[in-house]
């Protein structure tokens, strides 16, 4: 079976998110499940020398854009085994960055009917297109409307994954004839209308022959007024073909026992505790095996739960931890952190950066990792935590729901640490509730933390239920 990956990122190559992380490592879980699979993406401006050095020029294309007719050249890279191709339009990508431009709707109309205009130059033709948010969204719209007929895409299918169903690329009804050249019989309620709009991300779910995301919960969640974006209603009609499926992690890549980026390789938690020492001091924190550690990798942004840590932040600093914070967002929660480290020099280290390296060195070298999100499609920072032996405490939304087990002492089930509503001082009583198992558990502790190295969150099973997904996509059609 042949399927080709449609995205806008992908780790090494571009990354802003998650995304970049899900397009990096799925299609070399399911190539080695005996899955052929090609990945296609834009070619960004800011694609590192390196890789650009290692493209070669497959074929010149002309891409029908509405009225226009755009040049699109097909570059290709060999990377891990997989095909890399890379959609070169320099009008449209050459710019610094990958989204938020003014023509963002244009730039992935092009990019959306150019996948399908080189799908007859690849090396393989593919039997399913996996197409990932909204935008990537106009593809299986665009096969409908202008390919159903032709030859070259017979029998061809389409899944449409929903990363984050907030973000949906929306825009102006006009793009419907001078940009994606479809007439208005697609333009309704079950198509791409979406309030006097065209949504991208719409018109995936109304015209892919089925639908995933990326946890069970969420699946559930998005068919409701709170997490649906407005498109519950249009998710509960496609409840058939939708389907949640739990993101992974690479954990050979991630991992603690051969991680150079780490101070030290362990597999123990003697060796975790000795990063925990380092980490402390490379932040110029004191070095105390009996603090414990709160860390938080994260984007600071209201989805985060930010507003949740700041509202208790002083009686978090009550409990004698210290607390680790790296990443970047909006300024006022960058604002907030400076003055937190400011006022607390000796238990509160604020990095308002992003540095992978640090990151990895922050999950070695923490006891908690704090994600009290509003919501969370997945997350993949509670699965890094397990990875290097640090316990999440998380809200119990989406994928954090189904990947984090709040432990039990009666039962002595569990594997973390969660609390359901999103309110800080339910937070707050489980951080305090989790401190105190660090102080007066040890021996408890430590299990959890040597058992969390030893789970599997890999990409091996989500990778198989993808492989049934398509198996069974091609047989029901057949």
């Amino acid at each position: 079976m042949n399927v080709l990956f449609a995205a806008s990122e992908c780790a090494p190559f571009i990354k802003t998110g998650g995304l970049g992380d899900v397009i990096g490592a799925l299609p070399n879980a399911l190539q080695q499940e005996g899955i052929h699979v090609n990945v296609v993406l834009p070619k960004y401006g800011d694609l590192a020398k390196k890789y650009k050095e290692q493209l070669v020029l497959e074929r010149i294309i002309e891409v029908p854009l509405g009225w226009r007719r755009q040049y699109c050249g097909i570059e290709k890279l060999v990377y891990n085994g997989i095909n890399y191709y890379f959609l070169d339009n320099e009008y449209y990508f050459k710019r610094y960055g990958s989204y938020g431009f003014y023509d963002d709707g244009e730039r992935f109309a092009f990019f959306s009917r150019a996948v399908l205009e080189a799908i007859p130059y690849l090396e393989q033709k593919p039997d399913i297109i996996h197409c990932h948010d909204w935008q990537a969204g106009p593809i299986p719209l665009l096969l409908k409307a202008h390919y159903e007929n032709h030859p070259d895409y017979k029998d061809m299918k389409t899944v449409f994954t929903i990363h984050n169903l907030r973000y949906q690329g929306v825009f102006p009804k006009s793009v419907l004839g001078e940009l994606l050249d479809v007439s208005e019989r697609y333009f309704h309620i079950d198509g791409v209308e979406f309030y006097g709009n065209v949504s991208y991300m719409k018109a995936g779910l109304a015209f892919a022959d089925t639908i995933t995301t990326v946890s069970p919960t969420y699946a559930n969640e998005i068919q409701t007024a709170y997490y649906g974006e407005q498109l519950d209603g249009f998710l509960q009609k496609r409840n058939f073909e939708l389907q949640g499926i739990v993101n992974g992690i690479d954990d050979e890549n991630y991992n603690p026992a051969t991680d150079k980026a780490i101070f030290t390789f362990y597999d123990t938690y003697e060796g975790k505790m000795e990063n925990k020492r380092a980490l402390q001091q490379h932040l110029g924190l004191p070095v105390n095996k009996e603090v414990p550690v709160i860390s938080m990798i994260t984007r600071l942004v209201e989805q985060k739960g930010i507003d949740l840590v700041l509202h208790v932040f002083e009686e978090i600093m009550s409990q004698n931890v210290q607390f680790v914070l790296l990443g970047t967002g909006e300024g006022h929660y960058e604002d907030a952190f400076r003055e937190f480290a400011s006022r607390y020099p000796t238990k509160v280290s604020a990095n308002i950066f992003f540095d992978e390296a640090l990151s990895r060195k922050v999950y070695a070298g923490s006891d908690i990792f704090l994600m009290p999100s509003q919501f969370e499609p997945c997350g993949i920072g509670q699965l890094l935590a397990y990875r290097y032996g640090t316990l999440p405490l998380v809200r119990e939304t989406g994928g954090l729901k189904d990947t984090v087990q709040p432990y039990n002492e009666f039962t002595e089930h569990g594997n973390g640490f969660s609390f359901t509503n999103y309110n800080a001082h339910d937070m707050l009583y489980t951080i305090e509730r989790a401190i105190w198992f660090y102080r007066f558990q040890p021996k408890k502790w430590r299990e959890l933390s040597e058992k969390a190295l030893t789970l599997d969150f890999s990409w091996e099973a989500s990778s198989k239920e993808y492989i049934k997904l398509y198996e069974n996509l091609q047989f029901s059609f057949v």
